[in-house]
């Protein structure tokens, strides 16, 4: 069996280096909202905060997943749980798998006492646990959601990784209809596009994380893991495949009005995530660049939530928006993505 806190901490340490963050210096660049010369609004009063699984959110950003399991991995959760809980936004753990299996402690609601909390497990994961899994999962950090992750590109280029993905939507299926908690289904850097959101919503799926092609690169990250030559020439194509969030939002959002969006992979500021907004989603999620202030301090993470949400105020103010609901109709420009 593979050592899960090694490549855990292989993650970790590989996240970190820019040769695996993906290089789309476009990815939103083609979303431009109409400047608003005359805004008619004062600063101050832009009102960014919303509502999120029926909680009060400051703004519409949620902590991504990002680790469990590794020797600094409750380091970094700290400091992410008590900023979520001072900033009064979500946080999604990384998948809780390893701390689960190895009966490590999940010790985030003594951190967030009261912040919105998602755990997070793999979809072949809950194909092997079934429901049990998933209900420890939520009661071991008294989740107020999961999230199934999906991630069939990163486990092919993984050495030794889930290639057996059947049964995957039938456990979703069961997790939707049992669990006393909403599921949020994500993808991990490759988008979920309309026919798989399709086959979710049939499912009993309200919430998606598209999480498409532009952030960190899993799978490039597991090739550098990955000692086999052999496996690194099959798989070395793939480390561009997959969907932009960019490109995947609106077509989702036509697909159902009611369906929960989280738009999260490459958004880097607060610019990005009202482009997000605009092109549709309800929330957004952002991990990578927490990922260095979390190595240090929970006020570095506290900072960087500041400077995205203060971001994204600028952004509504620019647009003449005066809330969330304004910005969501904001005009493009003309040369604009629609």
């Amino acid at each position: 069996m593979p050592d899960i806190r090694q490549r855990k901490q292989d993650h970790i340490e590989l996240a970190l280096k820019e040769e695996h963050q993906c290089a789309l210096p476009t990815i939103f660049d083609n979303v431009r909202f109409e400047h608003i010369a005359a805004p008619e609004l004062c600063l101050h009063n832009i009102d960014v905060s919303c509502q999120f699984l029926d909680r009060f959110c400051s703004a519409p950003l949620i902590i991504g997943a990002m680790t469990g399991g590794c020797d600094n991995a409750e380091t970094i959760n700290r400091h992410l749980a008590e900023a979520a809980q001072v900033c009064e936004i979500p946080m999604a753990l990384g998948s809780q798998r390893a701390a689960l299996e190895l009966g490590l402690p999940q010790n985030i609601r003594q951190w967030a006492p009261t912040a919105l909390l998602l755990g997070n497990l793999g979809g072949t994961q809950l194909v092997e646990g079934g429901l049990p899994l998933a209900q420890a999962a939520v009661e071991s950090i008294r989740a107020d959601a999961l999230m199934v992750h999906l991630n069939p590109l990163q486990e092919l280029a993984q050495p030794q990784g889930d290639h057996n993905w059947t049964g995957v939507l039938h456990a979703i299926e069961t997790c939707c209809r049992e669990l006393d908690v909403p599921v949020i289904v994500k993808e991990v850097g490759t988008g979920i596009g309309p026919t798989t959101a399709k086959r979710l919503l049939e499912s009993g799926v309200t919430w998606i994380e598209v999480a498409g092609r532009g952030g960190t690169n899993w799978t490039t990250i597991e090739l550098a893991r990955n000692l086999s030559s052999r496996e690194r020439e099959i798989m070395q194509p793939f480390s561009s495949w997959g969907m932009t969030s960019a490109e995947l939002l609106m077509p989702l959002r036509r697909l159902d009005a009611d369906l929960g969006l989280i738009a999260s992979g490459g958004i880097r500021n607060g610019i990005d995530i009202a482009r997000c907004l605009r092109l549709g989603a309800t929330m957004t999620a952002v991990a990578q660049p927490f990922l260095e202030p979390a190595l240090q301090s929970t006020d570095a993470v506290v900072e960087k939530i500041d400077i995205l949400t203060e971001q994204l105020r600028r952004t509504l103010f620019l647009t003449g928006s005066e809330n969330l609901t304004s910005l969501r109709v904001a005009p493009l420009a003309s040369s604009a993505v629609t």
